[in-house]
C-alpha cells in the first residue's frame, strides 16, 4: 500500500523533512517522549543498526565508518528528543494524545495553534536521514538524541558518557544558521511554594486574562527586554487591590510567560485593567498586550490572604549581568514561566542562567531568601554547568573554513545565555572537542515558532560536507 503524501511532501532536502513529519505526528512534549524512543530503536532494528536506550529514555545509535573512513575520529551527533509544549489561547490541541497540526508555504514550517519542536525535532530528523544515506560520506557515527532537554537537560545527566567513543561532538541544538556556538551558560530550575490561608470575601467575581504578549525563549531573548505575563499580573494585583481566587499560566520554566488568567474578587477590577493594558502598551509597544475582564457572575469568593502582587513586585526578574568580557552577552539572568494556583498555595517556576556560578547560586539564593519571608518553601533542580570555551578546537577551525568555502561569508562563532547539553558532556568526555550549530528558526518554545525549509537543506547540506572532511580529524 502507497504511503499517504505528507504536509511536507515537496520540501528539500526531501528525506529530512519525511523524518521530521514522521516525528512530529508521536506526541513529545518534555516528560512524554518514550513512543519517540520506541520510534526511534524500531528505525534502527529495521536497518541493522547497533542501538541501545537507558531508564532515562536517551538512545544511542552507532553506525560504521564509510569506506576510506575507518581511521578518522569517531564524531559524536547530538540532539534531544523533546520539545516544549506551548499554545495558543484557545487552541484544543492536546499534546499528550495529539501530533503537531503541520503547515507550511514552501519556505518556513509551522504547527497550527501550537509549537512546531523544531527545536530540537530537526536534529533528529538529520540525524535519521543520515543514518539511512548510504551515499554520505563519514567517520564511524554515535547517534546521540537525548530525552527531556527543554527540562533541566535531564536525559544528558542521566546518561552514561563511558558508552561514548567520540571525542569530536557535533551538537545539532542551535536556531541561527551561519553561528557555531562554541560557550553556553549554566542554569537550574528553583521552584518557589507559597503557602496561604484563604477568606470569605463579598464582591464581583472576575476572569482577568492578560494575553497577546510575544514571549519567546529565556535564554535566547532575555536580554530583548519583552514583556512577561507573571511580572504584569504582579502590577495588576498591586493596581487593582482586589483579592486573588485563582492564577494559572506557563507551562515551561524557560519560555518567558506570554500569558496568564487570574480571578479576581472586588470592585474596580475592570478599570484597573483597561489602566494597566494601556500602561502595558505604551511600555511594550512592539507587543500586542491584552488585559481583558468578564464577570463571571458570581458576588463572592475564597480569596487569598497571600500578598501576591506584592512578592512579585520584589522578585528580581530578567538580566541580572552583563558579561565583562564578551560584549552583548548576557552573563546573569531569571526568567519567570509557570505560575499557578494548588489549593491554598501559588506555586512559581523560575529558569536561572548564569555563565559565573557564583552569581548562578546568589540569584537562587535570593529567590530562597525571598520565599521564606513569605513562609514559603525552595527546590532547586534541574542544575548544569556552563560549556566554558575552549581555546584551540581544531573542530571550530575545520567547521568555521568548511563554512567560508560553502557560502563564500565568514561564520560567525559565538557564546550563547541559553543552556546547551554540550557542558555536560565536556564534564563527562575529557578532551571533547565541541560545537553546536543548526538551521534558521523564530519565536522557539511559542506557538509563532518557524522553521526554515531553505536553512534547513543548507545546514544539511553543511552537515554532510563536514562529516566528509573530518576523514582526518
Amino acid at each position: 500500500m502507497e504511503e499517504k503524501k505528507g504536509i511536507l511532501a515537496g520540501l528539500e532536502p526531501e528525506r529530512v523533512f519525511y523524518w521530521f513529519e514522521k516525528l512530529c505526528a508521536i506526541p513529545h512534549g518534555s516528560g512524554n517522549v518514550h513512543g519517540v524512543t520506541e520510534f526511534l530503536l524500531a528505525f534502527a532494528r529495521e536497518r541493522g543498526l547497533d542501538c541501545e536506550r537507558d531508564e532515562a529514555e536517551n538512545v544511542l545509535i552507532r553506525k560504521g565508518a564509510s569506506p576510506g573512513y575507518a581511521d578518522a575520529p569517531i564524531v559524536i551527533l547530538q540532539g534531544h528528543t523533546d520539545m516544549v509544549c506551548a499554545k495558543a489561547p484557545g487552541c484544543a490541541h492536546d499534546f499528550l494524545r495529539d501530533g503537531l497540526d503541520l503547515r507550511t508555504d514552501g519556505e518556513t514550517v509551522w504547527a497550527d495553534g501550537t509549537t512546531l519542536g523544531g527545536d530540537d525535532g530537526i536534529a533528529v530528523a538529520m540525524a535519521l536521514a543520515l543514518l539511512e544515506d548510504e551515499t554520505a560520506e563519514h567517520p564511524a557515527l554515535e547517534v546521540l538524541l537525548t530525552s527531556d532537554e527543554e527540562i533541566g537537560l535531564l536525559g544528558a545527566k542521566a546518561f552514561d558518557c563511558a558508552k561514548l567513543r567520540g571525542r569530536l561532538l557535533l551538537n545539532l541544538d542551535s536556531e541561527d544558521e551561519g553561528v557555531l556556538t562554541v560557550s553556553c551558560a549554566g542554569g537550574a530550575t528553583v521552584k518557589l511554594t507559597l503557602p496561604s490561608v484563604r477568606e470569605k470575601r463579598d464582591g464581583t467575581v472576575w476572569t482577568v486574562r492578560i494575553d497577546g504578549l510575544t514571549g519567546g525563549h529565556s535564554g535566547a531573548e532575555i536580554h530583548k527586554g519583552r514583556a512577561n505575563a507573571g511580572v504584569l499580573a504582579g502590577e495588576l494585583l498591586r493596581t487593582c487591590g482586589a483579592g486573588l481566587v485563582r492564577i494559572e499560566g506557563g507551562s515551561a520554566d524557560n519560555a518567558i510567560l506570554s500569558g496568564c488568567t487570574l480571578t479576581l474578587c472586588g470592585d474596580g477590577v475592570a478599570e484597573a485593567a483597561s489602566d494597566c493594558e494601556a500602561r502595558f502598551r505604551e511600555r511594550y509597544p512592539a507587543e500586542d498586550i491584552r488585559v481583558t475582564a468578564e464577570k463571571t457572575g458570581e458576588t463572592a469568593a475564597d480569596v487569598l490572604t497571600l500578598p501576591l502582587g506584592e512578592f512579585l513586585g520584589r522578585a528580581p526578574y530578567g538580566v541580572q549581568a552583563m558579561s565583562r568580557e564578551i560584549d552583548g552577552l548576557v552573563q546573569t539572568s531569571l526568567n519567570l514561566g509557570i505560575l499557578r494556583t494548588e489549593g491554598d498555595r501559588v506555586l512559581l517556576t523560575y529558569s536561572v542562567r548564569s555563565s559565573v556560578e557564583r552569581e548562578k547560586d546568589a540569584l537562587c539564593g535570593t529567590l530562597s531568601a525571598l520565599a521564606a519571608e513569605y513562609g514559603g518553601s525552595y527546590a532547586l533542580s534541574g542544575a548544569y554547568p556552563a560549556w566554558e570555551y575552549r581555546k584551540e578546537s581544531p573542530l571550530r577551525e575545520k567547521m568555521a573554513a568548511v563554512y567560508e568555502r560553502m557560502f563564500g561569508r565568514p561564520m560567525r562563532v559565538e557564546a550563547i545565555h541559553a543552556g546547551l547539553e554540550c557542558g555536560l558532556f565536556a564534564g563527562g568526555l575529557p578532551g571533547l572537542d565541541a560545537v553546536s550549530f543548526g538551521p534558521d528558526m523564530r519565536g522557539i518554545h511559542t506557538p509563532e515558532e518557524k522553521l526554515s525549509a531553505p536553512s534547513v537543506a543548507r545546514t544539511w547540506a553543511y552537515l554532510r560536507e563536514v562529516l566528509r572532511e573530518l576523514k582526518h580529524g
